[in-house]
Formats: structure tokens, C-alpha cells, sequence
């Protein structure tokens, strides 16, 4: 089932669990979340305990999420099934929020906790608008310092970053579907099939439609 495939990879995209995928967020292990204090001091037992028991709580709404959305996507609605992985991420973000250090990133770059929580935003936005200033808050950083500390982090900018995400979720798309361009340029966050086109050529040489027929043939 096209749909099922398509929220499937959207689904592994978004959790960060693709191998091999550039944009792959790994998570840390159950018990390394709260193991530092906020200037990056070892936390007291209690602490913890105390943090230990707040991550397990919502990673347990976190899966409950997922296997509602991919309940969705088996009954091919899209739509619920998106809007549940935008509460998984949220969710991610905050446990993420309740151990994040509050102090600037390591010189040059995002700090760690950053680079993950402004991953998985992007990830779970590439279909909407998403501005350099709403990532920025989220890495509390202000707008200038983050896009030089973002450059340092992804060798790239903000915008030429969520700009190959999206290509690069376009790509999946015309594999794991039959849809049109024009839909998939809109799923994508593009303003239009003509903007997909011109910015998928730049980044991968040819257009979409020469790269779709390809890599699946003609149709049948």
C-alpha cells in the first residue's frame, strides 16, 4: 500500500532511525538523560531518579504516538497519522528541554542537545514553513549567532540545509509513490512543482522527472 509505505518512511525519517541517512538523530540511552547537571555537573541520585522517571513517562506517550500514527498510515490516513509524529517530536523535545544546559553552545558550534532538538524539528516540519529565527529560539541562540554555529554544525546554512532535506525527501517520495510531482513538491514544502524542479536540478543534476523514470521505468 503506497500510503502505508510512504507514512512508514516518513515515520523512520522523522525518529531519526534511517541508517545511513545523513540526517539520522540518534538518541541517547534511557539512563544518560539527566545524568549531568545543568552547568554539566554530575546530578545528585535524586535528581536522577527524579529525571529517569520523567523520561520513561513521556517516551511511554512517545511510543503510544507512534503506534497510533502508524495505525493511521495502515488505514491510509495521512493526515492524522502526520499530525501524531508531530506530537512525537514534540514530546522528544521535551525531555530534550528538561536537561538542556542553558549556557552558550561549545565555541564554533551547536552544542549537542542542540544540533538534536533542531534536527528533529526540521525533520518534522520539511512540509511546512520553517524559519531560521523559530530554530534559533529553539538552540537558545539569537539569529546570528545560530546561523554561523549552525554552518559550523552542518557545514551548511539553515536554508541550503532544509533545502537538501527536502530534495532529499522528495527523492524517497517519487520512489515509495505514484503521486503526481505537483503533490509531492507541495508535501515537500515547496511553493510549487516549478520551484521543486528548478532546486532539485541544482542539487542533484537533473530534473525530478528524468530521475523518477530512471530509477522505476517507464509506466506501465
Amino acid at each position: 500500500m503506497l500510503a502505508t509505505h510512504q507514512d512508514q518512511t516518513h515515520l523512520a525519517n522523522t525518529m531519526g532511525l534511517t541508517h545511513g541517512s545523513s540526517s539520522a538523530t540518534h538518541l541517547p540511552p534511557p539512563m544518560a538523560i539527566g545524568a549531568e547537571g545543568p552547568n554539566g555537573e554530575p546530578g545528585s541520585p535524586e535528581e536522577e531518579a527524579s529525571d529517569v522517571e520523567f523520561s520513561v513517562r513521556q517516551l511511554k506517550d512517545v511510543v503510544n504516538e507512534l503506534f497510533t500514527a502508524l495505525h493511521s498510515a495502515f488505514h491510509d490516513e495521512s493526515g492524522p497519522a502526520r499530525e501524531r509524529l508531530r506530537r512525537a517530536a514534540k514530546l522528544l523535545q521535551s525531555v530534550e528541554d528538561r536537561r538542556a544546559p542553558i549556557e552558550a553552545p561549545a565555541r564554533g558550534g551547536l552544542a549537542p542537545w542542540a544540533v538534536r532538538k533542531v534536527k528533529l524539528h526540521i525533520e518534522a516540519n520539511l512540509d511546512s514553513p520553517i524559519r531560521s529565527e523559530e530554530l534559533a529560539a529553539l538552540a537558545r541562540l539569537t539569529p546570528c549567532h545560530f546561523i554561523r554555529a549552525f554552518r559550523t554544525s552542518f557545514g551548511d546554512s539553515p536554508i541550503g540545509y532544509i533545502i537538501r532535506r527536502r530534495v532529499e525527501k522528495a527523492q524517497g517520495l517519487m520512489l515509495s509513490t505514484d503521486e503526481p510531482l505537483s503533490q509531492i513538491a507541495i508535501d515537500c514544502g515547496f511553493a510549487d512543482q516549478a520551484y521543486l524542479c528548478r532546486l532539485f536540478r541544482r542539487i542533484v543534476g537533473e530534473s525530478p522527472g528524468a530521475w523518477r523514470r530512471a530509477r522505476l521505468g517507464p509506466p506501465a
